[in-house]
Parts: structure tokens; C-alpha cells; sequence
């Protein structure tokens, strides 16, 4: 079982959205469309960019003492 992303920032949770959507081989067209947003801010998104809100939320949770961390899914687990 992979280890799970500790979130320290907005940018982290991007990069773990495209490291889940690899994980499960999901194209980045495809998953875009499937959450209805444009293909560019999704890319941005698991660059690192465009992140403003997410840091805000993270850094809020972090004050308040909150590990955050993103457990990507393993492909070959049976559901």
C-alpha cells in the first residue's frame, strides 16, 4: 500500500490529484471534463499553480493542528 502525501500546502494537494488520477489511469482530458472544468486549470492545478484558496484552506488547517495527508488509491486493490 503506497504511503500517503502529508499536505503542507495548496500546491501539494494539487500534485496529489494528479498523482491519484495517474494511480488510476484516468487521462487528464477525461477527469477534467468528468469534473467539468477546463483541461489548462487542471494542469495548472497539478503543477503547483493556481492554488490561492487551497493554501488558505491548508495553512487553516495547519493552525489548527491538523495533519492533512491524501492517501492515493492502489489500482490493483479489489473494491
Amino acid at each position: 500500500m503506497p504511503q500517503p502525501f502529508l499536505i503542507r500546502s495548496g500546491s501539494d494537494l494539487g500534485r496529489a490529484v494528479g498523482e491519484a488520477r495517474r494511480a488510476l489511469d484516468i487521462s487528464q482530458s477525461q477527469f477534467a471534463e468528468d469534473m467539468g472544468v477546463d483541461q489548462s486549470y487542471l494542469a495548472r492545478l497539478e503543477h503547483g499553480h493556481s492554488v490561492q484558496l487551497l493554501d488558505r484552506v491548508v495553512r487553516a488547517l495547519r493552525a489548527l493542528g491538523a495533519d492533512i495527508a491524501v492517501s492515493i488509491p492502489d489500482p490493483h486493490d479489489a473494491h
